[in-house]
């Protein structure tokens, strides 16, 4: 079995010496001198240690600079700090709580204590990470589970609509592309891997409000009349009303609040001269302005029972000169920047 790794930062060659006597029996040990050479290490290869050792009083940047860093971060999620200092006073150990340190250890070392003390918090982790790791197998069987729902129930819709099966699976790349795009160039876009991951996901449920729309209208082969096209623009408020249909604990979902939004505003336009509300602006949430350009641009380039497939150099010239409606400017930018990629990754699979 490999040996857990502890790194022992302290400016005492004594200290280290006495501390590697008492615990390198069972666990693998690194030694830092001071902290810089403390943050090199962790900076590199924090995933390797279990348990850091830290002393507060060391040249050139104290404990507290070293842990303030892992917590500044994130590694604290990954590792435990257990302090180790002659000067117990209540103010040093209260702000080393303060900065995540998980054990504070005071000098002269008592042998037992610090066995103790460091075993007890390698298992209280190595516990942790096991519950953490179950939560998130849960999490993804979860996720899974309902993106397989939502697939389905897509599907049913696009089955009535006469589409191919690849237009909900297209929808969801396009946005997902575009939203980490957006995340890569944008100043202030703060969106997050799990909420790209949820709009993606949700996206799949932009048109199920057709399923409320008359076969002889939704699979006309010919041009739509004025009547006919006001009623297949219903679809978008039919798919918010089912979701606000579901019962109150269902529609406080982050997933669902997403999927409304998308129902409902993922044919406004930019300019405010789109439908239901004709919405403007940022005013439209992004999760339903993304949705309505990859949704216009694989209408585009997929072959329907009214139109034919245009290529993906003629749906990304007829998108950027605005022949299909007006959309942010920076979401744009976003499209034209991965234009290579959108071709590779739908157009071309």
């Amino acid at each position: 079995m490999k040996m857990q790794k502890i790194l022992i930062i302290d400016d005492s060659e004594m200290n280290r010496t006495i501390l590697i006597d008492m615990l390198g029996y069972k666990y693998e040990i690194e030694e830092a001198e001071d902290a810089a050479s403390a943050v090199s290490i962790l900076e590199k290869r924090a995933e390797e240690f279990s348990v850091v050792l830290l002393d507060i009083v060391m040249p050139g940047g104290s404990g507290f600079d070293v842990l303030a860093y892992l917590n500044d971060n994130h590694l604290l999620d990954h590792m435990a700090v257990i302090m180790i200092s002659a000067d117990d006073s209540v103010d040093n150990i209260k702000k080393a709580y303060g900065l995540g340190a998980f054990d504070y250890i005071s000098r002269p070392f008592d042998i037992d204590v610090v066995r103790h003390r460091v075993a007890n918090t390698m298992l209280l982790y190595k516990k942790q990470h096991q519950l953490e790791d179950l939560v998130a197998e849960q999490i993804q069987k979860h996720q899974k589970d309902n993106e397989l729902m939502i697939s389905i129930l897509s599907h049913i819709v696009e089955f009535r609509n006469g589409e191919s099966g690849k237009h909900v699976k297209n929808i969801g790349c396009i946005t997902e592309l575009l939203l980490k795009e957006m995340v890569r160039t944008a100043d202030g876009c703060d969106l997050t891997k799990s909420d790209i991951s949820m709009i993606s996901t949700a996206s799949a449920l932009h048109d199920i409000g057709k399923i409320a729309i008359p076969d002889e209208i939704l699979n006309k082969p010919g041009r739509l009349t004025p009547r006919e096209f006001d009623i297949i623009k219903h679809h978008a408020q039919y798919g918010a009303e089912m979701l606000k249909a579901l019962p109150e604990e269902e529609q406080q979902s982050v997933l669902v609040k997403t999927a409304y939004q998308i129902c409902r505003w993922h044919h406004e336009r930019y300019d405010g001269r789109g439908y239901p509300d004709g919405l403007k602006g940022d005013d439209i949430p992004i999760a339903a302005q993304v949705v309505s350009l990859a949704d216009v641009y694989d209408a585009l380039t997929s072959e329907r029972c009214y139109k034919s497939a245009y290529s993906h150099e003629k749906a990304v010239k007829m998108i950027l000169n605005g022949e299909c409606g007006a959309f942010n400017p920076l979401l744009l930018d976003c499209f034209e920047a991965l234009s290579d990629e959108l071709k590779a990754s739908v157009f071309e699979r």
